[in-house]
């Protein structure tokens, strides 16, 4: 299994999350998190004053998949998110060991999908770049 961490602006979790569903993903995590990198930093106001905004808001998302899903799953979040602009994010592939669904106990894919051990082997990629 494979874990794909992504890191997104903010304004194009609904265009990932719509791109992932129409490929059959069933679950998502999201969490608001900041960063700094090649994005100039920006200026914020509180009660009129000035400050430096070092950490801009963006999105982690998670998923984890099945290890040949997982450069097929970073080209759709890739293809979604890609504005062309400095600040549209990172995407990670990270090995994951096992899994546990708390609720009943089971290891490996059986955590992961509601269905069988193995999805249904429809091929739903098309590789691009």
């Amino acid at each position: 299994m494979k874990k794909v961490e992504a890191i997104i602006a903010p304004s194009k979790l609904d265009a990932v999350r719509d791109s992932l569903m129409a490929r059959g993903f069933e679950g998502l995590s999201v969490s608001e998190v900041g960063g700094c990198g090649h994005e100039p930093g920006r200026v914020g106001y509180y009660r009129g004053s000035p400050y430096d905004m070092d950490f801009h808001p963006k999105l982690k998302l998670e998923i984890v998949v099945r290890d040949e899903d997982a450069i097929p799953t970073a080209y759709v979040i890739r293809d979604a998110a890609r504005t062309g602009r400095i600040g549209d994010g990172k995407i990670m592939i990270l090995a994951v060991e096992d899994a546990i669904r708390v609720r009943t106990g089971e290891h490996g894919l059986r955590a992961i999908y509601d269905h069988e051990v193995e999805p249904p082997v429809e091929r739903r990629w098309v590789a691009v770049g």
